[in-house]
Protein backbone atom coordinates (compact mmCIF):
# COMPACT_ATOMS: atom_id res chain seq x y z
CA UNK A 1 0.00 0.00 0.00
CA UNK A 2 1.05 3.53 -0.34
CA UNK A 3 0.55 6.55 1.74
CA UNK A 4 -3.10 7.85 0.56
CA UNK A 5 -5.42 8.00 3.49
CA UNK A 6 -8.78 6.86 3.81
CA UNK A 7 -11.02 9.24 5.52
CA UNK A 8 -14.78 7.05 5.85
CA UNK A 9 -17.23 10.00 6.27
CA UNK A 10 -19.74 8.95 8.77
CA UNK A 11 -22.90 10.47 6.99
CA UNK A 12 -23.57 7.67 5.08
CA UNK A 13 -22.77 4.93 8.38
CA UNK A 14 -25.14 3.71 10.69
CA UNK A 15 -25.80 5.62 13.45
CA UNK A 16 -27.42 3.17 15.54
CA UNK A 17 -24.73 1.12 15.28
CA UNK A 18 -21.61 4.03 14.66
CA UNK A 19 -19.32 2.69 17.49
CA UNK A 20 -19.24 -0.40 15.53
CA UNK A 21 -19.10 1.04 12.32
CA UNK A 22 -15.72 3.72 13.31
CA UNK A 23 -14.38 0.06 14.78
CA UNK A 24 -14.83 -1.76 11.43
CA UNK A 25 -13.46 0.99 9.15
CA UNK A 26 -10.28 1.09 11.42
CA UNK A 27 -9.92 -2.84 11.51
CA UNK A 28 -10.13 -2.53 8.03
CA UNK A 29 -7.59 0.19 6.97
CA UNK A 30 -8.69 3.51 7.69
CA UNK A 31 -6.26 5.50 9.54
CA UNK A 32 -9.25 9.04 9.64
CA UNK A 33 -13.02 9.14 10.18
CA UNK A 34 -14.56 12.35 8.38
CA UNK A 35 -17.34 13.94 10.15
CA UNK A 36 -19.31 16.11 8.32
CA UNK A 37 -20.86 19.35 10.44
CA UNK A 38 -24.12 21.22 8.24
CA UNK A 39 -25.91 23.55 9.87
CA UNK A 40 -28.80 23.82 7.30
CA UNK A 41 -27.57 27.26 6.31
CA UNK A 42 -24.43 27.47 4.35
CA UNK A 43 -25.63 23.46 2.88
CA UNK A 44 -29.57 22.56 2.84
CA UNK A 45 -28.99 20.20 5.51
CA UNK A 46 -28.45 19.55 9.13
CA UNK A 47 -26.06 17.05 10.53
CA UNK A 48 -24.37 16.69 13.56
CA UNK A 49 -23.05 18.62 15.94
CA UNK A 50 -20.24 19.19 18.85
CA UNK A 51 -21.45 16.18 21.56
CA UNK A 52 -21.38 13.72 18.32
CA UNK A 53 -18.12 14.50 18.25
CA UNK A 54 -16.96 14.32 21.86
CA UNK A 55 -19.15 10.61 21.52
CA UNK A 56 -17.03 9.24 18.48
CA UNK A 57 -13.67 10.94 20.12
CA UNK A 58 -14.28 8.63 23.54
CA UNK A 59 -14.42 5.34 20.91
CA UNK A 60 -11.78 5.35 18.58
CA UNK A 61 -7.89 6.95 18.29
CA UNK A 62 -8.55 7.05 14.29
CA UNK A 63 -7.84 10.76 13.75
CA UNK A 64 -10.90 12.79 13.74
CA UNK A 65 -11.23 15.03 10.50
CA UNK A 66 -13.77 17.27 11.40
CA UNK A 67 -15.27 19.42 7.97
CA UNK A 68 -17.23 22.35 8.67
CA UNK A 69 -19.91 23.44 6.61
CA UNK A 70 -21.19 26.20 8.45
CA UNK A 71 -21.93 30.10 8.31
CA UNK A 72 -19.80 31.66 10.92
CA UNK A 73 -17.24 28.89 11.22
CA UNK A 74 -14.86 31.24 13.62
CA UNK A 75 -17.98 31.01 16.28
CA UNK A 76 -17.80 27.24 16.89
CA UNK A 77 -14.11 26.67 16.65
CA UNK A 78 -13.25 26.42 20.34
CA UNK A 79 -16.03 23.86 21.32
CA UNK A 80 -14.87 21.52 18.27
CA UNK A 81 -11.45 22.08 19.43
CA UNK A 82 -11.98 21.23 22.74
CA UNK A 83 -14.27 17.92 21.59
CA UNK A 84 -11.47 15.90 20.17
CA UNK A 85 -11.14 17.34 16.48
CA UNK A 86 -7.96 16.60 15.54
CA UNK A 87 -8.64 18.49 12.02
CA UNK A 88 -10.69 21.07 11.51
CA UNK A 89 -11.73 22.00 8.07
CA UNK A 90 -13.68 25.23 7.26
CA UNK A 91 -15.39 26.80 4.42
CA UNK A 92 -13.36 29.71 2.44
CA UNK A 93 -17.28 30.99 1.36
CA UNK A 94 -18.23 31.26 4.64
CA UNK A 95 -15.05 33.05 6.02
CA UNK A 96 -14.11 35.19 3.03
CA UNK A 97 -11.79 38.00 4.55
CA UNK A 98 -11.76 35.94 8.13
CA UNK A 99 -10.12 33.40 6.69
CA UNK A 100 -6.37 34.14 8.37
CA UNK A 101 -8.07 34.67 11.94
CA UNK A 102 -9.59 31.52 11.40
CA UNK A 103 -6.36 29.50 10.64
CA UNK A 104 -4.90 31.01 13.23
CA UNK A 105 -7.41 30.24 15.89
CA UNK A 106 -7.24 26.74 14.63
CA UNK A 107 -3.77 26.14 14.79
CA UNK A 108 -4.38 28.08 18.82
CA UNK A 109 -5.85 25.11 20.11
CA UNK A 110 -2.56 22.93 18.71
CA UNK A 111 -4.93 21.42 15.83
CA UNK A 112 -4.27 21.02 12.19
CA UNK A 113 -6.05 23.67 10.39
CA UNK A 114 -8.11 22.61 7.23
CA UNK A 115 -9.50 25.18 4.48
CA UNK A 116 -12.55 23.86 1.92
CA UNK A 117 -13.32 25.12 -1.42
CA UNK A 118 -16.82 24.39 -3.20
CA UNK A 119 -16.17 23.20 -7.14
CA UNK A 120 -17.05 26.32 -9.04
CA UNK A 121 -14.68 28.18 -6.48
CA UNK A 122 -11.59 29.92 -8.23
CA UNK A 123 -8.34 28.18 -6.25
CA UNK A 124 -7.08 31.52 -6.75
CA UNK A 125 -8.81 32.94 -4.26
CA UNK A 126 -7.31 30.90 -1.46
CA UNK A 127 -4.29 30.58 -3.24
CA UNK A 128 -2.35 32.99 -0.22
CA UNK A 129 -3.37 30.77 2.60
CA UNK A 130 -1.66 27.59 1.52
CA UNK A 131 1.40 28.00 3.62
CA UNK A 132 -0.31 28.58 6.63
CA UNK A 133 -2.79 25.78 6.05
CA UNK A 134 -2.04 21.53 6.80
CA UNK A 135 -4.84 20.43 4.73
CA UNK A 136 -6.78 21.64 1.09
CA UNK A 137 -9.81 20.21 1.35
CA UNK A 138 -11.47 20.42 -2.61
CA UNK A 139 -15.17 19.97 -3.28
CA UNK A 140 -16.35 17.55 -6.10
CA UNK A 141 -19.89 17.83 -5.25
CA UNK A 142 -22.08 20.82 -4.02
CA UNK A 143 -21.80 20.05 -0.46
CA UNK A 144 -24.49 18.78 1.52
CA UNK A 145 -26.60 15.51 0.82
CA UNK A 146 -24.15 12.31 0.27
CA UNK A 147 -23.81 10.08 -2.52
CA UNK A 148 -23.77 12.73 -5.48
CA UNK A 149 -21.81 12.33 -8.72
CA UNK A 150 -18.39 13.40 -9.15
CA UNK A 151 -17.65 16.82 -10.29
CA UNK A 152 -14.49 16.40 -12.45
CA UNK A 153 -13.62 20.46 -12.03
CA UNK A 154 -13.63 20.80 -8.34
CA UNK A 155 -10.54 18.21 -8.56
CA UNK A 156 -8.67 19.56 -11.76
CA UNK A 157 -8.32 23.48 -9.96
CA UNK A 158 -5.30 21.68 -8.17
CA UNK A 159 -3.20 22.02 -12.04
CA UNK A 160 -2.78 25.54 -11.56
CA UNK A 161 -1.07 24.84 -8.52
CA UNK A 162 2.30 24.07 -7.82
CA UNK A 163 2.30 21.62 -4.75
CA UNK A 164 6.26 21.39 -4.55
CA UNK A 165 5.80 24.51 -3.45
CA UNK A 166 3.83 23.33 -0.17
CA UNK A 167 5.39 20.14 1.02
CA UNK A 168 3.73 19.52 4.25
CA UNK A 169 -0.14 20.70 2.79
CA UNK A 170 -2.03 17.59 2.31
CA UNK A 171 -4.95 17.87 -0.70
CA UNK A 172 -7.82 15.72 0.31
CA UNK A 173 -11.01 15.50 -2.11
CA UNK A 174 -14.71 14.86 -1.07
CA UNK A 175 -17.75 14.18 -3.53
CA UNK A 176 -18.61 10.97 -5.39
CA UNK A 177 -15.31 8.86 -3.92
CA UNK A 178 -14.83 5.61 -5.50
CA UNK A 179 -12.39 3.39 -7.19
CA UNK A 180 -12.39 5.11 -10.80
CA UNK A 181 -13.31 8.37 -8.99
CA UNK A 182 -10.22 7.75 -6.28
CA UNK A 183 -7.68 7.14 -9.38
CA UNK A 184 -8.56 10.08 -10.76
CA UNK A 185 -8.00 12.73 -7.75
CA UNK A 186 -4.87 10.49 -6.75
CA UNK A 187 -3.35 11.28 -10.39
CA UNK A 188 -3.24 14.92 -9.85
CA UNK A 189 -1.39 14.56 -6.05
CA UNK A 190 -4.37 14.14 -3.71
CA UNK A 191 -3.13 12.46 -0.61
CA UNK A 192 -6.26 11.94 1.33
CA UNK A 193 -9.84 10.30 0.34
CA UNK A 194 -12.78 10.96 1.89
CA UNK A 195 -15.86 8.49 1.09
CA UNK A 196 -19.23 7.88 2.50
CA UNK A 197 -21.29 5.38 0.39
CA UNK A 198 -18.59 3.79 -1.35
CA UNK A 199 -17.41 2.80 2.03
CA UNK A 200 -20.39 2.42 4.54
CA UNK A 201 -22.59 1.19 1.67
CA UNK A 202 -20.48 -1.58 0.37
CA UNK A 203 -20.84 -5.02 0.07
CA UNK A 204 -17.11 -5.69 1.14
CA UNK A 205 -16.09 -2.70 3.35
CA UNK A 206 -12.50 -4.06 3.38
CA UNK A 207 -11.99 -4.12 -0.21
CA UNK A 208 -13.38 -0.96 -0.92
CA UNK A 209 -10.79 0.52 1.51
CA UNK A 210 -8.18 -1.33 -0.26
CA UNK A 211 -9.62 -0.32 -3.46
CA UNK A 212 -8.75 2.93 -2.30
CA UNK A 213 -5.52 3.41 -1.09
CA UNK A 214 -4.27 0.67 -3.90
Amino acid sequence: MNDIIVSPSILSADFANLEAEIKKIKDFGASWVHVDVMDGHFVPNITIGVPVVKSIRMVTDLKLDVHLMIENPEKYIEPFALSGSDIITFHYEASKEKTEEIIRLIKSFGKKAGLSVKPKTDINLIRKYLPELDLLLLMTVEPGFSGQSFIKEGVDKIKDIDLSLYPNLLVEVDGGINRETGKICKALGVKVLVAGNYVFKSDNMKEAIANLRE
